[in-house]
């Protein structure tokens, strides 16, 4: 019975050890794997953050336009008034 025993354990740690090794050997890669993740954007990034620049810039151009309408109005006012 023990020399059984023996052997289970035996290969229970044996395949614990081959993890262990296989984790330790592949650590490397997968942090070096997060790293690049981390500093490069994807495209399906790019592309939304170019949306989000475009949709800033078109919002500040609208505010833009609306103001410069306004002055417009209020100029066209005080002309009227003057007249």
């Amino acid at each position: 019975m023990r020399p059984v025993l023996i052997a289970l354990l035996g290969l229970g740690l044996a395949g614990c050890v081959a993890r262990t090794a296989a984790d330790v050997v592949t650590f490397p890669v997968r942090a070096a794997g997060a790293g690049v993740d981390a500093v490069t954007t994807s495209q399906e990034e790019a592309d939304r953050n170019r949306g989000r620049e475009i949709r800033k810039q078109e919002e500040r151009d609208a505010k833009e336009r609306k103001r410069q309408e306004k002055e417009w109005r209020k100029a066209q006012r005080q002309a009227e008034r003057n007249r």
